[in-house]
C-alpha cells in the first residue's frame, strides 16, 4: 500500500476532529517503538480515564501495522483483550488511539514487583489469556507476539491481551503464514526456522510466558536475539530450572504449549479445558499482586 491508500484506509475507521478538548493529560504512561501511552481523562466519558496512544505516522516505517492494529482492536470485542474506545488523526500525521486503561500495568511489572507468583494465580492468568487468544483464533487472527509486555491488568485483576501491530489474518487462500515476526525469546520454532505456521504459535508463545511467570524470564534472556534464535531452532522444547519444585499439572500445560511438532501442540480450546486451568484462583485474588502499583496511581 502506498502512503495515500494507508491515510485513505486510516480515514475510514477515525475521527479528524482535534481531539485536544476532549482529553486531559495526567502523565505519560510508557513509550514504546510506535509512540507515547499517555494516562488521560476522557472529559466526554465523565472523566473516565483512559490510555491515549500517540503516533507520529510520519516517522512509523510500517504503517500498515498500525491500520492492522485499530481495525483488529476494533473488531475483536472481548473481556479479554484492551477494548479499543476510538481514534483520531489531526492532519496527516498525529494520530491518537483511545483504549481503555488498565491500571495494573503488564505482566512483565507484575512479575518483576512480586517475588513468587502461585500456580494458582499463574493458572489464572494463563486461563484468562488463553479466553483472549481463543477469541482471536476463531476470527482467525494469529496475534504473534504474546508475552508478558502484551498482558496488562486493571486494579481488579481482570487479564487482557494488548498490542495487535503484528496481528494476521488467515485467509482461505492462506490458511498458514511465514513472515518472521514477534519477539525472539518468545517465538515459537517454525517462526524461527521460518516455515509455514497458523494459531499454535500463540500458544508456544504463551508456553513461554508461563516459563517467565516461574522463572522471571523466558528462556534465554542473557543471550544475543541470535543466539537465542539459534537455541531455538535447535534445541526445541526448553528445560525448566527447577522442575522438582512444580506440579505434575503445570509440568503437563507446559509439555502441551511447548511442542515443537506442531501436530501435537494443543489448540486454545484444548488449553481452556486443561487440568491446570482448572486450578486457577479467582480473578481477584490477582489484585493482591498490584498493591505496589496501586498506591502509585492513588497519587493521581
Amino acid at each position: 500500500l502506498t502512503d495515500a491508500q494507508i491515510l485513505a484506509k486510516l480515514r475510514t475507521v477515525v475521527s479528524s476532529s482535534d481531539p485536544t478538548p476532549y482529553f486531559q493529560v495526567l502523565k505519560k504512561a510508557g513509550q514504546g517503538a510506535s509512540g507515547s501511552v499517555y494516562l488521560a481523562r476522557a472529559l466526554k466519558r465523565g472523566g473516565e480515564k483512559v490510555a491515549v496512544k500517540q503516533m507520529d505516522l510520519a516517522a512509523q516505517p510500517r504503517k500498515e501495522l498500525i491500520i492492522n492494529e485499530i481495525l483488529v482492536m476494533k473488531d475483536s470485542h472481548h473481556d479479554n483483550i484492551v477494548n479499543f474506545l476510538e481514534a483520531y488523526l489531526r492532519g496527516n500525521s498525529d494520530l491518537w488511539v483511545v483504549m481503555e486503561y488498565m491500571e495494573g500495568g503488564s505482566l512483565t511489572d507484575i512479575i518483576e514487583n512480586n517475588r513468587h507468583l502461585t500456580e494458582r494465580q499463574i493458572a489464572c492468568i494463563c486461563f484468562e489469556t488463553t479466553k483472549g487468544l481463543q477469541h482471536l483464533h476463531e476470527k482467525h487472527i494469529i496475534h504473534r507476539d504474546i508475552k508478558s509486555d502484551n498482558v496488562l491488568l486493571d486494579a481488579r485483576g481482570n487479564v487482557k491481551i494488548t498490542d495487535f501491530g503484528f496481528c494476521a489474518k488467515l485467509t482461505d487462500q492462506r490458511t498458514k503464514r511465514a513472515t518472521m515476526v514477534g519477539t525472539p525469546y518468545w517465538m515459537a520454532p517454525e517462526v524461527v526456522k521460518q516455515k509455514e505456521y497458523d494459531e499454535k504459535v500463540d500458544v508456544w508463545s504463551l508456553g513461554i510466558m508461563t516459563i517467565e511467570m516461574i522463572e522471571g524470564e523466558p528462556p534465554y534472556l542473557n543471550e544475543e536475539p541470535l543466539k537465542a534464535l539459534y537455541l531455538i531452532a535447535t534445541n526445541g522444547t526448553p528445560k525448566l530450572k527447577h522442575p522438582e519444585q512444580l506440579s505434575d499439572d503445570i509440568k503437563k500445560f507446559l509439555s502441551i504449549c511447548l511442542c515443537v511438532d506442531v501436530r501435537y501442540r494443543a489448540k486454545t480450546e484444548e488449553l481452556a479445558r486443561h487440568s491446570f486451568l482448572a486450578k486457577a484462583c479467582p480473578i481477584s485474588e490477582l489484585s493482591g499482586l498490584l498493591e505496589w502499583k496501586i498506591a502509585e496511581e492513588a497519587e493521581l
